[in-house]
């Protein structure tokens, strides 16, 4: 290939993408351009104490940060206290009332033996120093002066009681607010168990009482991490989305007044993040659908420029009539948006561009259905009919088959009807509601309806897409295909061994075109149709002369030439004159291209002293546009190469197919085409594996070899 052409190919190829980028990008505004109204904040003009004209839900779900606040403050509130009980209290509190009276006991032993030598200490004295050993200054100087006068074994006797009442006492869980009534209650046991002198007596109560504390105490972490437990189970008070705020005909108290400011229908600023929110879910949409039609088509094959616009036309279309019925939903009747007809979309892609490419509009078509039928929703979405289109969508698709004939599209309407219909059912049975039958029915109906208006419309609009942009859809070429159509008919009868040319050509040069993924359907119609023009002079071409005299034997080389040529451009002259698509006639005006007729140039060169010119005897062109076109060229050599073989063997065939194409590819007959050198090896072993299987040799029967003995 030289590098004139892989540059004309990177510039056409470059011209191709930024077409795309074009379409796709005016298909990405005309979705957000349709959902635009559906995402639009919707408002209410009322003020407080007015009386609300419609029922008002809430657009979104959203806390009431205020009143949450207080339920968990409330939460919080109803924690009781959490205590701890010191069970160590009671020996702690006995021993250290024990201490006093060791402490007393030692203050009168030493003063006893320094008797005699020192001056004895004054009371004072004595009381400051155990005050400085114990460090207790709830006894009064009362208590232990009498403490002091008592006799050692009243000591004994008292410290024993009231290390004894205190560790009895303390063994009961105290609180605070109970520590004057264990002290009462302590010291009405002193009072009962003691025989001792009144001012001793209130000096071991008093000394007790000093003992007696709270031992069940607050837990202060534990209070708080139970607090905070209740505040963290505490419910969120929330204004769910689709909820009622206020009821039509109810008066808008200043509470109700409130929420509705809170969920922003009383708003009247311009709200952008909904509309940002639009643009990411669209750029999302339109560029992953751009990725998988380029991936998923790259090595198939990618959408021209007039399918592309095809394309976003079709999708528009479908997004109209989900809107047109979108408006209707707003008469209040019971699903009616059931209705919706978009299964045509779908199926009109399919027969109109390829499969694949409708499964991912269908999706495409769900998404959008979710938002553009969210009127009366709880939410933003309505993934219930977001489900309900797919499903219509990809039974449209599935039931339509390989074949899209038009009877096909009445039967796949059917079928999608039936398909809604159990849609509908899914959608009510999981729903759980409770649905009178009537309402069901209607439902139902909605549904029977879509489907039958789908096929309506995509029978009705096929024709009409077909002729605006040329395309030539699967049905077309099986309609066309019809040995019935006049042209084959006029084919079979004036040119019998040409038609049969033509069907051979068509088996090799569908095998063939399949096999490196171009339209093998396109190749086989054009095959059918790529030697009409040997109509007008039907005896002067080899298949056609059965049992008489070859013309040409009898005409120079340069008129032979002349009758030969014409018949590529004689061809496309009728198939012009009967309409038929401009790839049909592509095939039959470039399946010879530019290329010599080799016997009439030899033979002239050898009739004449005269130089001639190779350009004489080469047809005028153009060479081969498409790889249909191209491989048809080749099947079309190639059948008739291998006819005229006697003993056709499968080295043979190979051979001569690999030969006819190496010539082609060194006569430039591919360069004006996307064929690659992969794709013609490809090409090459299919035709050789289709002609093997045409040629395979036969197991003679006896009656053939009897028949052989009595001709001998």
């Amino acid at each position: 290939m030289t590098k004139q052409i892989k540059k004309r190919l990177r510039i056409k190829k470059g011209l191709h993408n930024k077409w795309n980028f074009f379409m796709f990008g005016l298909l990405a505004l005309i979705i957000y351009a349709s959902l635009l109204s559906n995402v639009t904040p919707d408002t209410v003009d009322v003020g407080p104490y007015s009386i609300s004209p419609r029922d008002i839900q809430s657009p979104i779900t959203i806390e009431m940060k205020e009143e949450t606040l207080k339920k968990q403050n409330d939460a919080a509130d109803k924690v009781e206290n959490i205590y701890s009980y010191d069970e160590d209290s009671p020996l702690k509190q006995a021993e250290k009332s024990n201490e006093i009276f060791k402490a007393i006991e030692k203050i009168n032993e030493a003063e006893s033996k320094n008797k005699k030598d020192k001056d004895p200490l004054t009371l004072d004295q004595k009381i400051d120093q155990i005050k400085g050993m114990v460090g207790n200054d709830q006894i009064s100087p009362e208590a232990y002066t009498a403490l002091f006068n008592a006799s050692p074994s009243e000591l004994r006797t008292g410290r024993d009681l009231a290390s004894s009442v205190i560790n009895d006492t303390l063994k009961n869980k105290i609180r605070v607010d109970q520590i004057e009534f264990f002290r009462d209650r302590a010291e009405d046991k002193i009072q009962q168990n003691s025989n001792f002198s009144s001012s001793l007596k209130n000096a071991v109560v008093e000394l007790t009482r000093s003992n007696i504390i709270s031992n069940f105490l607050l837990d202060v972490d534990k209070t708080k991490l139970a607090k905070q437990k209740a505040i963290d189970e505490a419910e969120p008070v929330e204004i769910k989305e689709g909820e009622i705020i206020v009821r039509e005909g109810d008066v808008v108290t200043p509470e109700k007044f409130r929420q509705l400011k809170l969920v922003g229908l009383l708003d009247k600023e311009v709200a952008i993040y909904p509309y940002l929110g639009l643009l990411l879910f669209v750029l999302i949409l339109v560029i992953g659908l751009y990725y998988f039609i380029k991936e998923s088509l790259k090595a198939t094959a990618p959408l021209q420029k007039k399918q592309m616009l095809l394309y976003v036309i079709l999708i528009t279309f479908s997004l109209i009539v989900m809107k047109l019925t979108s408006f209707i939903d707003k008469l209040e009747i019971t699903g009616i948006f059931f209705v919706v007809p978009i299964a045509a979309g779908a199926m009109m892609i399919k027969m109109l561009l390829n499969e694949f490419t409708a499964i991912l509009s269908s999706v495409l078509f769900a998404v959008c259905a979710t938002l553009i039928f969210n009127e009366g929703s709880t939410g933003t979405f309505n993934f219930p009919l977001g489900i309900y289109v797919l499903l219509g969508c990809v039974a449209g698709i599935i039931y339509l088959g390989k074949r899209h004939l038009k009877s096909r599209i009445l039967k796949a309407g059917v079928l999608v009807s039936f398909t809604n219909i159990l849609s509908i059912l899914i959608i009510l049975l999981l729903q759980n509601g409770k649905y009178s039958p009537v309402q069901i029915g209607v439902e139902i109906g909605f549904g029977f309806l879509s489907g039958c208006l789908a096929s309506v419309l995509a029978l009705g609009l096929m024709p009409v897409f077909e002729s605006w942009f040329g395309i030539l859809s699967t049905t077309r070429l099986i309609e066309l295909s019809n040995p019935n159509h006049p042209l084959l008919r006029k084919l079979l009868i004036e040119a019998p061994g040409t038609y049969h040319h033509s069907v051979m050509v068509a088996n090799l040069s569908e095998a063939g075109c399949e096999s490196i993924g171009a339209n093998g359907l396109l190749a086989r119609v054009g095959s059918y149709y790529h030697d009409l023009g040997k109509t007008k002079r039907p005896h002067f071409f080899i298949e056609n002369q059965m049992n008489m005299e070859n013309p040409h034997d009898k005409l120079t080389p340069q008129l032979s030439k002349t009758i030969i040529i014409a018949h590529p451009y004689d061809g496309a002259e009728m198939l012009k004159e009967y309409k038929l698509p401009g790839e049909i006639i592509d095939i039959a005006e470039q399946h010879h291209g530019t290329s010599l007729l080799q016997y009439f140039y030899h033979k002239a060169v050898e009739l004449s002293n005269a130089e001639i010119q190779e350009t004489d005897f080469r047809y005028p062109g153009p060479k081969a546009k498409s790889r249909e076109a191209a491989v048809v060229g080749i099947a079309d050599g190639v059948e008739a190469a291998v006819r005229s073989l006697s003993k056709p063997t499968p080295v043979k065939i190979e051979a001569i197919i690999r030969k006819i194409i190496t010539e082609r590819l060194e006569d430039g007959q591919f360069d004006e085409c996307d064929l690659t050198f992969k794709e013609l090896n490809t090409v090459a072993k299919t035709l050789s594996e289709t002609l093997n299987g045409i040629f395979h040799s036969r197991i003679e029967y006896p009656e053939q070899q009897i028949k052989k003995k009595v001709d001998l």
